[in-house]
């Protein structure tokens, strides 16, 4: 994983002004124990308690209505029975949003909008569901949730080489303007925060980047799985609803199909129906 070297990068970083808080108080903890806890905090998101308590809120999501359980619960049962899993393995939310949408998250969550649970109809919300479960039986979410993760200690060291680079230069600007050879230092200091921090932001674009083009594949054999365990029809009707809402559109230039996580619509429901065609291919 590309993320991994940076992750322990950024880690060490951390650890080296934390040590020496830690030192103060007469605490000497190696460096190999922070890399050590935060892996274990990657293995507890794939529990799935820990997946709903952590990662619900961190999503903006929350627990179904009695109503929208009404709607939900029985079309995902159905389509759990049809795969051969365990429905209460998985665990449904909901986030408020007037789009049509879904997505499959860590190993557990199968998260869908209000606006979806209001407007789709149930054998469509039937085709979405098998999709965001082909994700999980296919643990695509695996990787995607382990990006994420090795993510955070990169964001957080380039968003604190920012702010550092900011107090440096406005530090600079008030009270060493008068001498020209700190002012210098200064500005020497905040150059050097920025490329630090402008190299580790590009670690993580281009990794967002090479995990669209990898998750268009993974959409793609999510539709394929649907298609396989009987629900195409249905996940095409579905996907021409959210065409039919404005959503799921080409991307235009090169910048904005490596930003786009999923691959437009129309092309998506051109090859479901072309499978449906011809069955044997799949």
């Amino acid at each position: 994983m590309v993320l991994l070297p940076f992750s322990l990068i950024s880690l060490r970083l951390i650890w080296i002004p934390l040590n020496a808080v830690l030192n103060l108080f007469g605490i000497s903890v190696t460096f190999w124990l922070l890399p050590i806890v935060w892996m274990a905090g990657a293995g507890v998101l794939f529990i799935r308690f820990a997946q709903t308590l952590l990662l619900t809120p961190a999503l903006g999501a929350r627990a179904l209505t009695i109503e929208e359980s009404s709607v939900a619960q029985p079309v995902w049962q159905e389509v759990a029975a049809a795969a051969g899993v365990n429905p209460d393995k998985f665990v449904l939310r909901v986030i408020d949003a007037d789009e049509l949408n879904a997505f499959a998250c860590g190993g557990h969550l199968v998260v869908t909008t209000s606006f979806s649970l209001q407007y789709l109809e149930p054998r469509e919300l039937a085709g979405v569901f098998a999709h965001e479960l082909s994700h999980h039986l296919g643990l695509h979410t695996v990787s995607l949730t382990l990006i994420h993760w090795f993510s955070l200690p990169i964001i957080a060291l380039a968003r604190v080489g920012f702010a550092v680079k900011n107090v440096a230069r406005a530090a600079t600007d008030t009270f060493v303007a008068h001498s020209s050879a700190l002012t210098a230092l200064g500005r020497v200091v905040s150059a050097v925060l920025t490329a630090v921090s402008w190299i580790f932001l590009i670690v993580l674009y281009a990794s967002d980047a090479v995990g669209n083009l990898v998750g268009h594949r993974s959409e793609f054999d999510a539709d394929q799985r649907s298609v396989r365990l009987g629900y195409g029809r249905e996940l095409a009707s579905a996907l021409n609803t959210v065409i039919a809402h404005g959503g799921g559109q080409r991307s235009i230039g090169w910048r904005q199909r490596l930003n786009a996580s999923h691959p437009p619509a129309r092309t998506r429901v051109a090859r479901i129906e072309a499978t449906l065609r011809h069955p044997s291919g799949i």
